[in-house]
């Protein structure tokens, strides 16, 4: 999906929701314990329920990769789900590769073209090199870790330089010579929402993915104020304070209300910047 679609997906939905695919089989609802493939009956049914509300969804695959082979196919099923079922949905793989550009063309291989997702998030800190080989797929979408919302983050993206820049910035500004606005994405955390102006003003036409409204505590207006552009420019995920709504057979159905709540809002949001 190239940049335009994403933006087009948007503008038709009001919302740029993104719903995390977090599926724990320990917080599942108990009713589908004996189904032969739990995860992915849970996924299903919250897929289902969300999509007019969501224009994204994001397993992360540490939720995938427990189990082994049994919970990979779960994910590979839930991919296969969305494609078949709502084709114009954008897939982000949540998997935080990043390695030596030999091992990252592997990686870049299983995602872009045999599980076929969207987009990728990557670990920057090895460098260019690691780097490369995931932007050598079409309309397809890296998406690089630069200022995320744990309490860990401070212990190395926010140390500034003997210029006073914090390591966050120069990773912004050195990703710009790798790739462009139609290719690199940029992980920001809600929970640092007034920075956004920060990294705006360095990639001020990029989309980010914003982890932390909801269950990690971060503002979606605050979000919005620092961070929208005239193409939105936002991917706002929200994984637990909707997929872990309820815990009874009425889980797809309020999941679907919590994602519909905060679409509302989102529209709210758009409405405030004139996108149409």
């Amino acid at each position: 999906m190239n940049k335009q679609q994403l933006i087009e997906q948007i503008r038709r939905k009001k919302s740029f929701l993104c719903v995390g695919l977090d599926t724990d089989i320990y917080k599942i609802p108990q009713h589908l314990a004996k189904s032969d493939d739990a995860i992915f009956e849970f996924n299903r049914a919250i897929i289902d329920a969300t999509a007019p509300y969501c224009v994204a969804y994001k397993p992360n695959l540490a939720f995938y990769e427990y189990f082994g082979g049994e919970s990979w196919t779960s994910l590979e099923k839930t991919v296969d789900y969305i494609r078949n079922k709502y084709p114009e949905m954008f897939v982000i793989a949540d998997a935080k590769r990043g390695d030596i550009g030999n091992t990252s063309a592997m990686y870049a291989r299983a995602f872009f073209h045999e599980m076929n997702v969207d987009a990728l998030t990557v670990a920057p800190y090895m460098g260019e090199d690691s780097i490369k080989p995931f932007l050598q797929y079409p309309d397809k979408w890296v998406i690089l870790l630069a200022l995320t919302s744990n309490q860990g983050a401070f212990d190395f993206q926010l140390v500034e330089d003997k210029a006073g820049v914090p390591l966050y910035q120069r990773v912004l500004e050195r990703s710009k010579q790798w790739g462009n606005e139609e290719q690199l994405m940029y992980v920001v955390g809600a929970t640092k929402a007034e920075m956004l102006a920060d990294v705006r003003r360095i990639v001020p036409h990029s989309f980010l993915l914003v982890p932390g409204i909801g269950a990690q505590g971060g503002s979606l207006s605050e979000v919005c104020k620092y961070g929208l552009t005239d193409e939105c420019g936002l991917l706002v995920n929200n994984s637990r304070a909707i997929i872990y709504a309820d815990s009874s057979e009425r889980f797809a159905e309020v999941a679907g209300a919590k994602a519909k709540e905060m679409a509302a809002q989102m529209a709210n949001e758009l409405s405030k910047i004139n996108f149409k």
